[in-house]
């Protein structure tokens, strides 16, 4: 306080009293958060004892990582402390979101040894917002479903309610599987793999049939081939053509690999695969009693 009765601060007093350097008081008063009440025969910036205090709820708010515009609010008593705080904290949320994003991707890129060009795709892949993740996604399914009405309403029904729900704090595995079912969903290559396996399930069915008969089917094939495969009898052996004519009766052999290929394959099994990972779900199950099948499709086709 300087010695002339009045109870005034100077700057350099404020800054003794309070911790703050002189540089920064001085920016707050130019910024007009922290105006002096009025300044000395000798030009120098006079403050009281309420912008003492004021200035250390500024130095609060500061701290706390709110800029210079809403402490300016606050003193001006636009919005409240609670206000502001809430709105810093949703930004907040917004930015370690982000950063946990950020930090997944180079934990990726570093255990892969990814190039520049794949650690640009990474990065733009991965910060794309869930609505722009699930358009990806139903652009895919819709092209595969487009205009086959006879698919089986549980297959169609089930196909569309596919999510990509990546985790606001995703592992590496996570955005590696990301990456990789992005690439794959915009792959036209598997965009008509996948267009062919829904329509031979058209193809194979009415509209009078009734619906559930792909799952039917699914379900019991994992009842035929699960002993089986438990006993270790092997897709070229003998008691798998028991099991092949349970399912497919005496159709055509060919006809039938071709439709399984499509809809049972390394490719399909991966995508089944990312997308589990990417939702932290449980593995698809029943994989490989379809590969069994299959390959006990071309083991006789083969032969």
């Amino acid at each position: 306080m300087i010695d002339d009765g009045t109870g005034l601060f100077t700057i350099g007093e404020l800054a003794r009293a309070t911790g703050l350097t002189v540089r920064t008081i001085r920016y707050w008063s130019d910024e007009g958060v922290l105006t002096p009440v009025t300044r000395s025969t000798g030009g120098y910036r006079l403050y009281d004892a309420e912008s003492a205090a004021r200035l250390e709820l500024i130095r609060t708010l500061r701290e706390l990582g709110l800029g210079l515009t809403d402490v300016r609010r606050v003193l001006a008593g636009e919005r409240t402390v609670a206000e502001v705080a809430a709105a810093h904290v949703a930004a907040l949320d917004a930015q370690i979101r982000s950063l946990k994003v950020v930090r997944a991707v180079l934990s990726s890129v570093a255990r892969r040894g990814s190039t520049a060009e794949e650690t640009t795709l990474m990065h733009r892949l991965a910060h794309l917002s869930a609505a722009e993740r699930q358009r990806i996604m139903e652009e895919f399914v819709e092209e595969a479903l487009h205009g086959l009405d006879t698919v089986d309403p549980d297959i169609r029904e089930r196909m569309r309610r596919t999510a990509v729900d990546l985790d606001d704090d995703p592992t590496p595995e996570q955005v590696d599987a990301w990456v990789e079912l992005a690439e794959m969903l915009q792959d036209p290559g598997f965009r008509a793999q996948m267009r062919r396996a829904v329509e031979f399930n058209a193809a194979d069915r009415t509209p009078q049939e009734p619906r559930g008969q792909a799952m039917w089917f699914a379900k019991r094939l994992v009842e035929l081939v699960g002993p089986l495969r438990e006993r270790g009898v092997a897709p070229g052996a003998p008691e798998a053509e028991e099991v092949l004519t349970e399912l497919f009766g005496d159709a055509d052999r060919a006809a039938v690999l071709d439709r399984m290929t499509a809809g049972f394959n390394e490719r399909v099994a991966r995508y089944r695969e990312l997308l589990a990972l990417v939702n932290r779900q449980a593995a698809p199950p029943h994989a490989e009693d379809f590969a069994w099948v299959v390959a006990a499709l071309r083991s006789r086709a083969d032969g």
